[in-house]
């Protein structure tokens, strides 16, 4: 058995954990109920989501003095509904917030419940001992309550809310190779303290290896590890990486002139996007109504053909929308006068998706899943009222990108604390599709050290046009927590390299006050298959688990 500790903790202030961030539920383990390790970064698992109003607004709320017990098939949770900034919340007096959980990973809010109910559910519950915070090495715990769970669901939380650490390889003690192409082809696991593993390819020496001559040869090699210094670019955000005919290429908006500006980088291979020349490929005074605020470029790849996406204005913010540049047949991605002029997105019928001077769209993000192409964007209405940045989803037409196939359905809205934090925004959505489930990715909160990433998804066979079909996880995977250093965590695309190896690109500040700058990492993938984006490269790979050993059998 397990000691598990439910907490909030004191908001240290607006900028590093404010109140949305702090009165959430947060978690702790423990083997011996004295001593406890904070999980998920000493960051909330438990967020009480917003209410909608009449006009399509949220009213935000935050929760304290969360309690666990059992019940049938999992554990239920109690709280106290409060106002998102702390304040108290008049419409729950009297009542607390009904959770229940199979694991601690994942919640159903089944409503509020009365006091007296609230007592009846919790009778019978052990009154374990209750640390107190100053015998916490917890950064502003405030305890709450400690429930005694079995190991089974401990190490699931281990696995699921620690950062995974090498901590071991594997490989053939022997293998057979003729050549060093043959030799190539024999990957080394990697092991990680998640229990899972990544194959890995191997930089061997092979000075004392002769293939002209048969005979059983021992060699040492290192396991390979691309290295990506944060930042690899300042000043750039919103960064994508791209792959086109066998070359790699790097895009991003321009914060160094205000967004006036969009450039690319081409190189042979990923490592090489850092030190490659930037090349002017738009700027805000080229063509008619393309004035400014050129925002968030990805590549796309649809039948065959290669665009990017991208929001643009004729000068003023409230007329920003979503364009589309393609590039020409047999085009080089890296000049200019290969790709077309920006082409708004409309709808079906040529209209426009929504009211300029009103509304903007941005961010938009395509892909391919089961046969069809999709396009997810962020949508912000500022008058008559401003309601917060929404997701939307329709599907597109793939010979002409630039027109939606579908009505535009709301998939998504600034519905938790970690996502209304300083401002209501959901934006900077990506797919990252895998063989059952689709994930997509998406930043919320200000572009402020309060920008985090959270996480999307749905089956294979589902409708993605029907909202109710999507999952939306409780808490962040990507926070100014989750990485010393790293603040304003957000806007991710993914490439996979020669190898398979996803990669993350995205952007954070290096420091509190530092200016948005690009990122890359490798995607790590969890024991369910879902991505975990802090996995750094100290973490990726240790000193005594980077070599390895064999014998290479030449006959």
């Amino acid at each position: 058995m397990a000691y598990l500790l439910s907490y909030t903790r004191l908001p240290i202030d607006n900028i590093l954990y404010d109140p949305r961030l702090a009165y959430s539920m947060h978690l702790a383990l423990s083997e011996d109920g004295k001593t406890y390790q904070a999980l998920n970064h000493n960051s909330g698992v438990l967020f009480v989501k917003a209410t909608e109003n009449e006009d399509g607004s949220v009213t935000p709320w935050s929760l304290m003095e969360p309690v666990m017990f059992a019940v049938e098939d999992g554990y239920g949770v109690l709280a106290k509904r409060i106002g998102s900034e702390g304040d108290e919340d008049p419409e729950s007096a009297g009542k607390r917030l009904y959770f229940t959980t199979k694991d601690f990973l994942e919640y159903t809010k089944v409503g509020f419940v009365t006091e007296e109910e609230a007592e009846d559910m919790l009778e019978g519950v052990p009154e374990l001992p209750l640390p107190k915070a100053e015998d916490l090495d917890i950064l502003g715990a405030v305890p709450s309550h400690v429930l005694e769970i079995p190991e089974t669901v401990a190490d699931r939380l281990r696995k699921k809310l620690i950062t995974p650490v090498n901590c071991g390889v594997e490989f053939p003690a022997q293998v057979k190779a003729s050549n060093p192409e043959e030799l190539s082809q024999y990957k080394a696991s990697s092991l990680f303290t998640d229990g899972t593993k990544v194959e890995r390819k191997v930089d061997w020496d092979l000075s004392a290896v002769d293939f002209g001559t048969p005979g059983t040869y021992s060699v040492r090699g290192r396991i390979h590890q691309e290295h990506f210094e944060f930042p690899v670019a300042f000043n750039r955000a919103d960064p994508c990486v791209g792959k086109w005919n066998g070359k790699y290429y790097f895009i991003a908006t321009n914060d160094a002139d205000k967004e006036h500006t969009l450039y690319i980088r081409e190189a042979d291979t990923l490592p090489e996007l850092v030190d490659a020349e930037e090349i002017l490929l738009l700027d805000s005074t080229t063509y008619e109504g393309i004035g400014g605020l050129l925002w968030a470029p990805e590549f796309h790849e649809i039948d065959g053909k290669w665009y990017i996406f991208h929001a643009a204005t004729p000068g003023e913010f409230f007329w920003e929308e979503s364009h589309v540049m393609a590039l020409r047949e047999g085009g080089n991605p890296a000049c200019r006068e290969d790709w077309s002029a920006p082409k708004r997105v409309v709808k079906a019928d040529g209209s426009d998706i929504c009211e300029a001077g009103k509304e903007i769209t941005l961010d938009m993000t395509v892909f391919d899943w089961e046969g069809a192409y999709y396009a997810i964007w962020s949508q912000r209405q500022f008058l008559p009222k401003d309601l917060g940045a929404w997701l939307y989803i329709a599907k597109i037409n793939p010979k002409e990108p630039w027109k939606l196939a579908s009505e535009p359905v709301v998939l998504l809205k600034p519905d938790y604390g970690w996502s209304n934090n300083h401002t209501f925004v959901v934006e900077g959505p990506f797919a990252l599709p895998k063989e059952d489930i689709l994930y997509i990715t998406f930043s919320g909160a200000a572009v402020d050290t309060s920008y985090v990433v959270g996480l999307l998804s749905i089956p294979k066979g589902k409708d993605l046009l029907d909202p109710k079909n999507w999952k939306q996880g409780n808490y962040p995977i990507l926070t100014a927590r989750s990485v010393e250093g790293e603040y304003g965590t957000g806007h991710n695309a993914y490439v996979t390299d020669e190898d398979g190896t996803i990669w993350n690109t995205y952007h954070a500040r290096p420091g509190v006050e530092g200016v948005r700058s690009s990122g890359i990492r490798r995607v790590h993938f969890d024991i369910d298959g879902a991505p975990m984006l802090d996995v750094t490269e100290e973490l990726d790979l240790l000193e005594e688990y980077a070599t390895v050993e064999t014998q290479v059998v030449v006959s």
